[in-house]
């Protein structure tokens, strides 16, 4: 065969054969899940983070894997998110796990406990200091696998009704307060109640409950708790940085491509950091116009701190001693802070201890 000929009989057996799609495009599927949040819309922060979480999934993928957003009470109630995913009713959640403690106390140290960790304490003792596998070892149990999505750094100790000077003053406190905050304080009188975010003002508002603590200024100021009580304690020392997760159908997880599995993580990753530093940039802003607006800040009694970190042991011991896997959890936090708190006294604590006072100074 002539060459020319060659050329032109391969060049129109080459037309004639389908261009094969790029590989890429092959290995990015269409997704869709609905997440569903433990909070409303109008907590644009804590509900905000899931939206982002949703944007960079979408920003990511070019489209492919969609999430959508629910708020609390649309499909369930804020604190049954976890048994929606469980359930299959959702693919995802994004939600506190200390929310489901009565289910399994281990859960708690997902999100944080009492006179815990900080935010990058806590992150650091997720990926690094073994809680990662305890927590999602807790978890598998619920049909569920989770990855830190959010955390809110130090909260606020709330909102009071009446002004606390003693541990007397505990007693018999209604106080809406979530997680293991509230059995602590029950050993010291308090009457906890765990309430939805959306339905705390109507219930201090009508003196259902005598004290409410959520986040912080921010969103603090946005439930308006200031117009009902005007005692504003600090800090929250049973949120020292309260992570929030994002809980996936363990199912759902497992049959996602790998490369799908690694673009969840990275995005839950980024509205981690989204979620720290937009309340790092809008709770200052808030406490002001608390104070502005009559909010009385005032810190903890000392008495009260420290019959509270007495009240926490106790409380430990004996859960403890009822679940091997907070035992395990538990044993596990408390080396890690011990441990990492030598470098926090060192460096850290110093460093903003001097910023500090030279701030005031100013």
């Amino acid at each position: 065969m002539k060459r020319r000929d060659f050329l032109k009989t391969g060049a129109l057996a080459a037309a004639a054969t389908p261009i094969a799609m790029p590989a890429i495009a092959q290995s990015m599927p269409e997704v869709k899940w609905r997440l569903t949040s433990s909070f409303p819309k109008s907590l644009d922060t804590i509900y905000g983070t899931a939206q982002q979480f949703a944007k960079f999934m979408s920003d990511a993928t070019d489209g492919k894997f969609q999430v959508q957003t629910f708020s609390a009470g649309e499909i369930v109630p804020g604190l049954q998110a976890l048994d929606a995913v469980q359930n299959g009713a959702v693919e995802c959640a994004h939600t506190p796990i200390y929310f489901y403690i009565g289910k399994e106390p281990a859960l708690g140290l997902g999100t944080g406990i009492p006179f815990g960790l900080n935010a990058r304490q806590q992150h650091s003792w997720w990926y690094f200091g073994g809680g990662e596998p305890i927590i999602n070892e807790a978890l598998a149990k619920f049909n569920a696998y989770s990855i830190p999505c959010g955390n809110s750094g130090c909260q606020m100790g709330g909102f009071f009704r009446n002004e606390l000077k003693s541990v007397d003053d505990l007693r018999g406190l209604k106080f809406r307060i979530g997680g293991m905050g509230g059995s602590v304080l029950a050993k010291l009188g308090v009457v906890p109640t765990q309430i939805a975010g959306g339905d705390v003002y109507p219930a201090l508002e009508r003196g259902t409950i005598d004290a409410a603590e959520f986040v912080g200024p921010y969103d603090d100021e946005k439930l308006g708790f200031v117009r009902v009580a005007k005692y504003y304690y600090y800090p929250g020392w049973w949120e020292g940085g309260a992570m929030l997760h994002l809980v996936i159908g363990k199912e759902q997880w497992e049959k996602l491509p790998k490369h799908y599995q690694a673009i969840v993580y990275h995005a839950c990753e980024a509205a981690n950091n989204w979620m720290l530093a937009k309340y790092d940039a809008v709770n200052p802003g808030g406490l002001r116009r608390l104070i502005q607006q009559g909010a009385q800040l005032k810190p903890f009694p000392m008495p009260i701190m420290e019959a509270a970190l007495k009240a926490a042991d106790e409380y430990y011991a004996e859960t403890s001693a009822k679940s091997e896997a907070f035992k395990k959890g538990y044993d596990s936090m408390v080396a890690f802070r011990g441990e990492n708190l030598l470098w926090w006294q060192v460096a850290e604590l110093s460093y903003d201890s001097f910023m500090n006072r030279l701030r005031s100074r100013s």
